[in-house]
């Protein structure tokens, strides 16, 4: 089998024609992406937009509601400490008030003070009474504490200088947690004495018997960051916790901070008159975690929606530009069936031009040769030189080959246009096979023609039959090696149509292929000039004159082409 030459105009604009099409494909492919990416951000832009905002809105609103809660549960918790403390103090206040210096310094009055208050303040350990040089004058309780002097102690020069002392957590001697409240009362000669009591450390109850399970943990602190209370994130009491003291203010505050990387809403208020800070630490996760949840499902449906969106903007996208592609090819392959009926009735055209240019040399050329024939003939000298004379009648012979092409040229010409005509399909196989005996003769392809007398001629557009039959034959021949064999069968099928076969030895053509020979575009040959509208016209052509074509083909067997037609379609 010959290699066609790809240097060719036709191959070349074969080969354009096939870049082009790759071209739209791959814009096709661009139109497509940049369709389906600016879609999905414009459909999916405003929803993860509100989205997002709706997340900070709601997550600002529970934070702001965590906030509170703790607030309140710091306040809540705030009160009964400081109640706690000013009942004792107020208690205190009231005995000094009500008593005289003589009263309390009596050891009895001042038992029998002391048993009263144990009935009504729990946690009551000793009761003293300590004049103004810090002489501890009377005292009531477990250790020996009269006469002791704390003339240099701070608590006694806070208490005289405030009126009123609450000490911080401590052991002492006692070797036990305890807190000392104190009094001053003045006297009416200028003199003054000091009420003192002990108390046992019962604030650690207090805070553990407060409702604070599932969010983190209540204690109180100085104002040097020791614990005064144990806590669950810093431990016993007296232990430094491992964060900033709070600054000072008169109100519940609020602050979100991290303990070991955790974060934590952490608050916190003063209480008055004492050192006392109270902290209450939250875990963030904690009270947060209905809002997690929120936030989970906010997230799968945005995730399903947005699944969604891209779904559907996935299948819009693919179905819109499969349109675009479908009506490209549409467009693209009325322009090449317009070109291709232009080029053949240019063909036709041409070849009409050629006969008649060919025709008049060949009638002078024949008449020339008749007339030296004729005069060969009746001269003696030249009548028995049989050389001359069979020179001149071999002109003769070749002008009526030649004459015989003209009126091919001519009769293929007048049908080239889509007129409907009375068609002899015998007639018109071997009309079309004389333009490519030629090449099979070359190639020593056999062709086989089977046509059978009983086809009645029927009416049909003769030029579209024979681009046809041209473009069949014609990929036949390309398919088939040198020595190949081309079968042309027609019959009747029915009483209606007529059955064109069209078979060949060629390479035939694979299961996959076969599936889509007929799409526009689609060719096996691209590497060698085609351009997949050969077959693509060959169908709209069979369709246009009622017609329908299949075809049956098995690789490296052959393939065979079968067109029904229809007889009575023009009457």
């Amino acid at each position: 089998m010959t290699e066609p030459d790809n240097n060719t105009p036709e191959a070349q604009e074969n080969k354009q024609a096939y870049s082009v099409g790759r071209l739209q494909d791959l814009n096709l492919k661009k139109v497509w992406m940049l369709s389906f990416i600016l879609t999905s951000v414009i459909a999916i832009g405003p929803l993860i937009f509100f989205a997002l905002m709706d997340y900070n809105l709601s997550r600002k609103s529970v934070e702001s509601e965590v906030v509170l809660r703790t607030s309140r549960f710091t306040s809540n918790t705030w009160r009964s400490i400081a109640f706690f403390i000013d009942e004792r103090k107020m208690v205190l206040d009231f005995i000094a008030r009500d008593n005289s210096f003589a009263d309390l310094n009596d050891t009895e009055r001042l038992a029998e003070i002391f048993n009263n208050l144990k009935k009504g303040i729990s946690g009551l350990v000793d009761l003293g009474l300590i004049n103004s040089s810090g002489v501890h004058t009377a005292y009531i309780g477990p250790y020996q504490l009269k006469h002791k002097d704390y003339r240099n102690q701070l608590w006694f020069k806070e208490t005289v200088r405030q009126g009123k002392y609450i000490s911080d957590v401590f052991t002492g001697y006692r070797k036990a947690p305890h807190m000392v409240i104190a009094v001053k009362h003045m006297l009416p000669d200028g003199s003054f004495f000091i009420l003192r009591a002990s108390l046992e450390h019962r604030l650690n109850n207090m805070l553990s018997e407060i409702n604070a399970s599932g969010i983190g943990d209540s204690f109180i602190i100085n104002k040097e960051g020791l614990l005064q209370t144990q806590s669950k994130y810093f431990g016993d009491i007296f232990n430094k916790i491992a964060m900033p003291v709070p600054g000072y203010s008169d109100k519940t505050e609020v602050i979100e901070a991290k303990i070991s990387g955790v974060p934590f809403f952490i608050g916190y208020k003063y209480i008055p008159d004492t050192s006392f800070i109270l902290i209450v630490v939250k875990q963030k996760a904690k009270l947060m975690e209905s809002w997690q949840e929120t936030r989970n499902t906010l997230i799968e449906y945005l995730a399903m929606s947005i699944t969604v969106i891209l779904l559907w903007t996935l299948g819009m996208t693919t179905y819109m530009v499969r349109r675009i592609r479908i009506a490209d090819q549409q467009r693209v392959k009325s322009l090449h069936m317009v070109e291709y009926s232009n080029k053949m009735a240019s063909i036709g055209r041409l070849a009409a031009g050629i006969a008649h240019e060919i025709n008049n040399p060949l009638a002078i050329i024949n008449e020339k040769a008749g007339l030296i024939n004729d005069m060969f003939t009746f001269r003696k000298e030249y009548k028995e030189n049989p050389r001359l004379i069979k020179t001149v009648n071999s002109i003769i012979t070749s002008v009526e080959r030649c004459a015989r092409i003209t009126r091919r040229l001519l009769s293929f010409a007048r049908h080239m246009h889509g007129d409907i005509q009375p068609v002899n399909i015998k007639k018109l196989i071997r009309e079309v096979l004389d333009f490519m005996e030629k090449e099979a003769e070359y190639r020593s392809i056999e062709i086989v023609l089977e046509i059978s007398d009983k086809i009645p001629e029927f009416k049909s557009d003769r030029g579209k039959l024979q681009q046809i039959l041209l473009n069949l034959i014609n990929n036949a021949l390309s398919a088939m090696n040198d020595g190949g064999k081309l079968e042309l069968i027609a019959q009747l099928k029915d009483s209606e149509n007529v059955s064109i076969v069209c078979k060949d030895n060629g390479i035939g053509i694979s299961k996959d292929n076969l599936k889509q020979i007929f799409d526009c575009f689609f060719s096996t040959k691209t590497g060698s000039g085609g351009t997949g509208l050969g077959l693509s016209i060959t169908y709209n052509l069979v369709q246009e004159i009622g017609g329908t074509i299949e075809v049956q083909s098995e690789e490296r067997k052959g393939t065979e082409f079968t067109i029904i037609l229809p007889l009575n379609k023009y009457r």
